[in-house]
């Protein structure tokens, strides 16, 4: 019996530790959501969203991770208070019964070079299957806070009809287009890069 004991010690100590996935948080300060479309079929329009949430989980071992982006729809900003609240109407994002906006991907890979990445987009309710055109993906050393971060950039266009947003098409285009730029920094920092004070 002791010699089972002794036998399975030596095999959990010569067993090399399994390394955990990583949790980067996405931080809101250094992180923009902008979406844009066309009125009256002439001029496009940028807008973009105050408040962004979110985590990326890496798997160093398999080389694979997961993203998910929270957009809090009622943080809308077009530089207009009236346009602002019209977009929060039920005609639009209706952000009273669903405040935000949500993109859920399991499929980012890191062994090769990522230019776009297919998940699920949930707006007023509706998820639909998107894929995102993803550029200057990667995870690398914060220089001002010097913490582990990473970053990218995404855009997607969608139909504003498929997400049951599709009223006024004479003056908005049914097309929007919503680019991300993203930077998410180690779980175990994060508070570090929330106070806004750099390492010393």
């Amino acid at each position: 019996m002791k010699r089972l004991a002794m036998l399975a010690t030596i095999v959990a100590l010569s067993t090399p530790a399994q390394a955990a996935p990583e949790t980067y948080l996405i931080d809101n300060s250094q992180t923009t959501s902008q979406f844009s479309m066309k009125y009256l079929g002439i001029a496009s329009q940028t807008h973009h969203f105050d408040k962004v949430s979110g985590k990326v989980v890496i798997d160093p071992i398999s080389k694979t991770g997961s993203a998910e982006v929270n957009i809090d729809a009622s943080s809308v900003n077009t530089g207009n208070s009236a346009l602002n609240n019209q977009l929060q109407t039920t005609s639009f994002f209706d952000t009273v019964n669903y405040p935000a906006i949500v993109f859920k991907s399991g499929q980012i890979k890191l062994d090769d070079d990522q230019t776009s990445l297919a998940g699920e987009l949930t707006i007023k309710g509706v998820t639909k299957a998107v894929r995102l055109a993803i550029s200057g993906f990667k995870c690398s050393q914060d220089q001002t806070f010097k913490v582990e971060s990473c970053g990218a950039q995404a855009t997607v266009t969608v139909k504003r009809s498929d997400f049951n947003m599709g009223k006024f098409s004479f003056i908005a285009s049914n097309e929007i287009t919503l680019h991300m730029a993203i930077k998410a920094v180690k779980a175990q920092t994060y508070q570090q890069i929330a106070s806004r004070d750099p390492a010393k």
